[in-house]
């Protein structure tokens, strides 16, 4: 029974929401006052309306990996399919993987590579547009390397499938696998990525693990043997963001310090040498440190002011700063302070401004910059005109290739 008042509505049933509160979605039950919804909008706890979020790529297609039913390149962004209802998304080097709100897997490009069935469809024929990953609608990440690759589902259990010869998909051997098979039996797995040889994954309780090759420290164990088993890095049980390159690892911690490990030819690192390191080491003393991503060979990471920073490779103008030149010390990339989200390609590079615009960098011999041409940039550009770009992929060893989610 409910009544209007002018203030609202008046009930004896107490109002609730259903999460999640922080983001789209979730639900508001009951009759709630005008008073009650304005005080829950100001905490930002009212339920947001799910948008759509279509998927847009662009650059080399010649193993399908753009998702247009064609093997046809192209340097623009092009819509993959019709679904509006993309979350995660993920990109090998020739292959793509998303997941949907719904809780389905996609994948599509490169399946007989040296990944032998890493699209997990239990074959090794590639593909040329979106294909379901069996018939499970509990996926809820997306992550991958080279030639292998991982889901998380909704009750936090890791998979994996592709390629695994140095034991990069955790399952404690080295043979392929088409098909997802379960990492562990653990149910605490928050984020997982993968480079070159090895993979990278968070726990919720904060802790960080790793397996895989390990030729140049990239496992954080100090020393350089290879694992077929996730092994923690270190005891701490404070990180926050993980981003991985081919070979090079990146960290940030609660607190907001950055860590790096693994292989640093190109300075990669960001510590001001060359020198592999086989444990985490703090890129300077800053704790100011948000998010962090890699590409084949450089770095990019976000502070909290909004600064985008990049360090390593830069034969392709990678970095973004105006130059070719390598740099084995964070520089500074423009003087903007409105960027808010990143991504690094095998060369090339991508971020997202507050004002929901995409700017992307470094090669572009496969027209990955997304600007109807093959030129490289050594500063960052804008992809198209659009200003709901939201989600952009772990994509470190993507070589030709982009995708994106923009809602609107």
């Amino acid at each position: 029974m409910s009544g209007k008042w002018p203030g609202g509505f008046i009930t004896k049933a107490a109002p609730t929401v259903v999460g999640p509160v922080d983001g789209e979605g979730g639900s508001a039950s009951g009759v709630w006052t005008l008073d009650q919804v304005a005080d829950y909008e100001k905490q930002g706890l009212w339920p947001k309306p799910i948008l759509d979020a279509e998927l847009y790529a662009w650059g080399d297609n010649t193993q399908g990996q753009l998702g247009q039913g064609n093997t046809t390149d192209t340097s623009s962004p092009v819509q993959v399919g019709a679904l509006i209802t993309w979350s995660k998304i993920a990109l090998a080097k020739e292959s793509s993987f998303g997941v949907t709100s719904d809780g389905k897997y996609y994948s599509w490009g490169d399946n007989n590579g040296p990944g032998q069935g890493q699209l997990g469809l239990g074959d090794t024929t590639n593909r040329s547009s979106p294909t379901q990953v069996g018939t499970l609608t509990t996926w809820s990440y997306a992550g991958a390397g080279q030639y292998h690759t991982f889901g998380i589902k909704t009750d936090g259990t890791l998979w994996a499938w592709g390629n695994n010869n140095v034991g990069k998909l955790g399952l404690g051997d080295t043979s392929d696998r088409s098909s997802p098979v379960q990492v562990g039996a653990l149910t605490t797995w928050s984020i997982v990525v993968g480079g070159t040889g090895h993979s990278l994954a968070l726990k919720t309780d904060g802790t960080l693990w790793a397996w895989g090759s390990n030729y140049d420290g990239e496992l954080g164990q100090n020393n350089t043997t290879n694992r077929s088993s996730p092994v923690q890095v270190g005891s701490n049980t404070y990180w926050a963001e993980i981003a991985v390159g081919g070979k090079q690892n990146l960290a940030t911690t609660t607190d907001g310090k950055l860590y790096v490990w693994g292989a640093n030819y190109s300075g990669q690192l960001g510590d001001g040498t060359t020198t592999l390191r086989s444990s985490p080491v703090q890129v300077g003393a800053l704790t100011t440190w948000l998010k962090v991503a890699a590409g084949g060979y450089h770095s990019i990471a976000l502070k909290t002011d909004g600064t985008l920073w990049a360090w390593g490779k830069n034969g392709d103008g990678q970095l973004g700063d105006g130059t070719t030149n390598d740099r084995s010390s964070p520089v500074q990339v423009g003087a903007l302070t409105t960027w808010s989200k990143i991504a690094g390609g095998y060369e090339h590079s991508l971020a997202v401004k507050t004002d929901g615009t995409l700017w992307a960098w470094g090669k572009n011999g496969d027209g990955q910059l997304g600007q109807n041409n093959t030129t490289n940039r050594s500063s960052p550009v804008q992809v198209g005109a659009l200003t709901t770009w939201s989600t952009l992929p772990n994509m470190p060893t993507a070589t030709g290739h982009t995708i994106a989610v923009t809602k609107s």
